[in-house]
C-alpha cells in the first residue's frame, strides 16, 4: 500500500483583515460583511475585533466618523483570490469603487492586511498593508484578537508601533 501524500493539500494562511465603514448604517455594514466572510466557501473566521469608532484619516472634508475593525480569517484561498472574494463583498454592500477618489465616504471598506507571513508587492495587492503600522485604527483591533503579531518585513511587534503612535500622539508633559 502506498504511503499518503500531502501534495494536493493546499497550505492555509491566517490571514488580517480590516473592516471600516463611514456611510449608512456603519455597523450593519460591518456585521453584513462579516457574515458574508462566514457564508464563503474555503474561509473560516476565527475571531472578531470589537468596533471602534475612530475620526476619518486623509478623507475629503465632511467625511464622517467611521468604525472599524479587523477579523481574523484562516484560508486556503490563495492572496489574489481572497482580495476578489473581499472586493465582492464591498460591491454587494453598495461600493462602487469606480470613480470614487481615493478615501472617499464609504458603506465598507475591507483591507486585506496581512496574510500569513507573506509579503506581497503587486500594483493591485500590497500585503502587509503599507499603512497599518502607522493607523491606531488598524492596530487597535488587530491587538485585540492576536497580541502578539509581528511585522512580517521588519519583525516589529505591532504592540511596539501601536506604543510608538500613542506616544507621538500624546503631548508632551512640561
Amino acid at each position: 500500500m502506498a504511503e499518503p501524500t500531502t501534495d494536493n493539500v493546499s497550505p492555509t494562511f491566517d490571514v488580517f483583515v480590516g473592516l471600516g465603514s463611514n456611510l449608512g448604517d456603519r455597523e450593519g455594514s460591518l456585521q453584513a460583511a462579516i457574515r458574508q466572510l462566514r457564508e464563503q466557501e474555503g474561509i473560516e473566521v476565527l475571531r472578531e475585533s470589537s468596533l471602534i469608532e475612530t475620526a476619518p484619516v486623509d478623507s475629503p472634508d465632511g467625511a464622517g466618523m467611521f468604525l472599524n475593525g479587523v477579523v481574523w480569517l484562516r484560508t486556503a484561498l490563495p492572496a489574489h483570490s481572497l482580495l476578489g472574494v473581499l472586493l465582492d463583498i464591498e460591491r454587494a454592500l453598495g461600493r462602487d469603487r469606480a470613480d470614487q477618489p481615493r478615501n472617499a465616504p464609504r458603506t465598507i471598506d475591507l483591507d486585506l492586511l496581512l496574510y500569513g507571513q507573506e509579503q506581497i508587492d503587486e500594483p493591485d495587492l500590497e500585503v502587509p498593508h503599507p499603512r497599518m503600522h502607522e493607523r491606531e485604527f488598524v492596530l487597535w483591533p488587530l491587538l485585540q484578537i492576536a497580541s502578539t503579531l509581528k511585522d512580517p518585513k521588519t519583525g516589529e511587534p505591532y504592540a511596539t508601533a501601536y506604543a510608538r503612535l500613542k506616544e507621538e500622539r500624546s503631548p508632551a508633559s512640561s
